[in-house]
C-alpha cells in the first residue's frame, strides 16, 4: 500500500505552483510583449537598411512601387522613384527651410506639403551627440511620414497634385516670425494660395485659399491628411496606444492600432472607419512620445476617415492615413474660399497639449495623452511630480519626495490598518487555540474567531487596505514613467541616467566588474535588488506562518518580484524600495507602541541557521542497539 505524502509537502507543492503561475503570468503579459517589441524594432531597422541598400543598387531613374497614394485625395498607390536614403529623398525637390526653437526641417515646394521635420530638443539616446528625433520624412524616403493638403473636384478641373511645383511668394524660410506663402495657377482661372505659419513649439496653422477668376462656377472640396508609410517601430503598444487616433463628439475617442488593420476586406478600399458630418475634435497618429494631429475648424462640418492599404508584395509597404474632408463649396466667378486648420507635429508634452486645448478651443485634445484606466490617479500624480521637480530639479529626488507625500496622505488609513494587523498578531496564539479546539467543526471555529475579533475590536479586512491603495498609485506612476515625455531620459544620481528605463546594472556581472553583459532575464540591477531585500525584510517582521503554503509564498515572493521589477522603469523601482523602507518604519513604530513583538531578527537568525544546516555535514548515525560504544581512550580487552 502506498503511503500518503505528508501534508506539508502538498502545501509546498501548491506554493510552488502558485509562484510559478505568478511568474508565468508576468512573463506572458509583460516580458514576452517587451521582447517582441524589441525584436520588431530591430527588424524594422534591418528592413530600412535593406531598403536603402536595394535602392542604392538600382539604376538611376528606376521607378519602384511606393506606399504613397495620389495626392488628389483618392485611394490607391502610385509609382515613384524611391531614394536610397532620407537625405537623398530631400534632395529630389526644391524646399523652403523650417527654423524654429523646437523644429528643424523644410516645406516641400513640390506638392506643397510638410514632409521634413526634426525635433531639435530631443535626441535618440541620452547622449547629446546622438541624432535628433526625425518625425516627418518625404514620400520618396524609407518610412515616409508627412502631412498633405489638397482639393477634389469634378473631372476636367486642373488641381495641384503631388508633382505640382508651387511658387514661393513669402519669406525665404518658415520661422515663428514669418510665414511662408505658396501660390499656383491652374491656367483655367483658378488661383491657389497656401499660407503656412508655426509657433515656438509644434503647432502649425495652414490656410488654403482658392479664387475663381474664370467665367464658370467650380465646385471644390478641401481635404487634409496625415500619411504614414509602413508600421513604425513599436515601443509600448502593450501598455500605451500607438497608432491612429482621433476624437469628435460624434465618435468619442477613436484608437486604432496598426495591427488592427490587417486582413481588411479589399472591397472596402482599406477604409476602416469613416464618419460623415462631424464637427469639432481632431485626428492623427500617435507614438509613445511623438504625435501628429490634424485639427479642422472646430465649427465646420467634415468627414473623418481612418484607413490603411495592405502591401501586396515585398517591394511595397503598408500605408496608414487619417484625413478630413470639408463639405463641397461652389465658387462663382470672382468668388474666393478659404479653409483654415491646424497641424500639431511634435513631442507629446502635457502642458503644451493642454494649453492648445484651451487657447485654440480644441475639443478633448488632452486625450492625445494616454493616461490609462487609472487616469484619476495618474494625472494628479504627474502634476504633483511636475510641481516637486520644479523645486528640487531632479526627478529621482522628486520620486523620493512623492513617496513621502503619498505615505503622509494615506497615513491615517494605513495607521489604522497596521494597528489592526498588529492586534491580529497578538491574537495569533488565541486563534491557534481555537483552531485546535474546533479542528473538526470549521463553522464553529469561524463563529468563535469572529466573536474574538469583535471583543478585541479587530477588523481582519483592514490589513488589505494598504495594498489596495497602492494599486492605483503604482499603476499611475507606471503610466507616468512609461508614457510621459517629461520622464524620458530624466537622470538620477550615479549610474541611473534614464529613470524611464530599467536599471542598467546586474548582480550577475558584479554590477559591471566582470567584462560581460548578462542575458536580459538576468539583468537584476542594484535598485531592484534593494527593492527585493526591503520587501523580504518587511515580510520577515511577521511571525512564521503556521501554514507551510503561506510561508513558502512569503519566502519566494520577494525573489519573484525582484526578477519582475528588474525590467520596470528605474524610477518605479526606486519608488517601491523607498515605500518599503517607510512601511517597515511605520510598522515597527506601531508594533512597539502596542507591545507586539517584531520577528525580524529571530526570523533572520532562524533562516541563517537553516541555510547553514544545508551545507553542514550530516550528524553521525547513533550506535546500533546491542553494541557497546567504545570510549576513545579505552583499550579493547582480550
Amino acid at each position: 500500500m502506498n503511503a500518503r505524502p505528508p501534508e506539508h509537502q502538498n502545501n509546498m507543492f501548491a506554493a510552488m505552483l502558485l509562484c510559478m503561475a505568478v511568474f508565468l503570468a508576468w512573463n506572458y503579459f509583460y516580458f514576452e510583449p517587451q521582447m517582441r517589441e524589441t525584436k520588431a524594432r530591430q527588424e524594422a531597422e534591418r528592413q530600412i537598411k535593406d531598403e536603402q541598400k536595394k535602392a542604392a543598387e538600382l539604376p538611376p531613374g528606376t521607378a519602384i512601387p511606393s506606399a504613397t497614394p495620389a495626392s488628389d485625395g483618392t485611394q490607391g498607390r502610385i509609382t515613384i522613384q524611391r531614394a536610397a536614403s532620407r537625405d537623398a529623398a530631400l534632395a529630389l525637390s526644391p524646399r523652403l527651410a523650417i527654423e524654429t526653437p523646437s523644429l528643424k526641417g523644410s516645406v516641400n515646394l513640390k506638392g506643397g506639403r510638410i514632409d521634413d521635420l526634426k525635433l531639435v530638443k530631443y535626441h535618440e539616446t541620452i547622449d547629446l551627440a546622438s541624432p535628433i528625433i526625425e518625425l516627418f520624412s518625404p514620400s520618396e524616403a524609407p518610412r515616409a511620414y508627412f502631412a498633405d493638403y489638397g482639393w477634389q473636384s469634378d473631372p476636367g478641373v486642373a488641381l495641384p497634385t503631388r508633382d505640382t511645383t508651387w511658387t514661393s511668394a513669402g519669406a525665404p524660410a518658415l520661422t515663428t516670425a514669418a510665414p511662408v506663402v505658396l501660390t499656383w495657377d491652374n491656367g483655367q482661372g483658378l488661383t491657389f494660395k497656401r499660407t503656412i505659419s508655426v509657433d515656438d513649439n509644434y503647432m502649425f496653422q495652414v490656410s488654403n485659399e482658392v479664387e475663381n477668376k474664370g467665367a464658370n462656377p467650380v465646385t471644390l472640396r478641401s481635404f487634409a491628411r496625415v500619411f504614414r508609410d509602413s508600421k513604425p517601430n513599436a515601443q509600448a503598444q502593450w501598455m500605451l496606444h500607438e497608432g491612429l487616433i482621433g476624437y469628435s463628439a460624434a465618435t468619442s475617442l477613436k484608437e486604432l492600432t496598426y495591427p488592427s488593420f490587417a486582413g481588411k476586406d479589399e472591397k472596402r478600399s482599406g477604409v476602416h472607419e469613416k464618419y460623415e458630418n462631424v464637427t469639432g475634435g481632431w485626428l492623427g497618429m500617435t507614438d509613445k512620445y511623438w504625435a501628429s494631429a490634424l485639427i479642422p475648424d472646430q465649427k465646420a462640418p467634415y468627414t473623418a476617415t481612418y484607413s490603411a492599404q495592405q502591401k501586396r508584395s515585398d517591394k511595397e509597404d503598408d500605408q496608414f492615413e487619417t484625413r478630413f474632408e470639408l463639405a463641397p463649396v461652389t465658387l462663382a466667378p470672382g468668388a474666393k474660399d478659404e479653409a483654415k486648420s491646424e497641424l500639431y507635429a511634435g513631442a507629446k508634452v502635457v502642458g503644451l497639449i493642454e494649453g492648445y486645448e484651451k487657447s485654440l478651443g480644441i475639443d478633448h485634445f488632452n486625450l492625445m495623452i494616454d493616461w490609462g484606466w487609472f487616469w484619476f490617479a495618474t494625472k494628479p500624480l504627474f502634476y504633483l511630480m511636475e510641481k516637486i521637480n520644479g523645486l528640487v530639479g531632479n526627478f529621482g529626488v522628486t520620486i523620493i519626495c512623492l513617496t513621502l507625500l503619498v505615505k503622509t496622505l494615506f497615513f491615517p488609513i494605513a495607521n489604522k490598518s497596521y494597528e489592526s494587523m498588529a492586534r491580529m498578531k497578538k491574537l495569533q496564539p488565541e486563534i491557534e487555540k481555537l483552531k485546535e479546539r474546533f479542528k473538526d467543526d470549521k463553522e464553529r471555529f469561524a463563529k468563535e474567531q469572529m466573536a474574538l475579533f469583535q471583543r478585541e475590536h479587530v477588523n481582519p479586512l483592514m490589513g488589505c487596505i494598504p495594498a489596495l491603495l497602492q494599486i492605483p498609485v503604482f499603476t499611475g506612476l507606471y503610466k507616468v514613467f512609461l508614457g510621459t515625455i517629461d520622464m524620458r531620459h530624466a537622470p538620477f544620481f550615479g549610474w541611473i541616467h534614464d529613470l524611464s528605463a530599467p536599471d542598467p546594472t546586474s548582480i550577475f556581472n558584479l554590477f559591471g566588474v566582470l567584462p560581460f553583459t548578462p542575458p536580459h532575464a538576468l539583468m537584476i540591477g542594484f535598485w531592484p535588488l534593494i527593492m527585493g531585500i526591503t520587501m523580504w525584510m518587511q515580510m520577515q517582521m511577521n511571525p512564521p506562518q503556521p501554514d507551510p503554503t503561506q510561508q513558502a509564498v512569503f519566502q519566494w515572493m520577494p525573489v519573484m518580484f525582484t526578477f519582475m521589477m528588474a525590467s520596470f522603469p528605474a524610477g518605479l523601482v526606486i519608488y517601491w524600495a523607498v515605500n518599503n523602507i517607510l512601511t517597515m518604519t511605520q510598522q515597527a513604530v506601531i508594533n512597539k507602541r502596542l507591545g507586539v513583538e517584531i520577528h525580524l531578527k529571530d526570523n533572520m537568525i532562524r533562516q541563517w541557521n537553516d541555510i547553514k544546516s544545508v551545507f553542514s555535514p550530516p550528524p553521525a548515525p547513533p550506535p546500533s542497539s546491542g553494541t557497546k560504544a567504545t570510549k576513545p581512550n579505552e583499550k579493547a580487552k582480550g
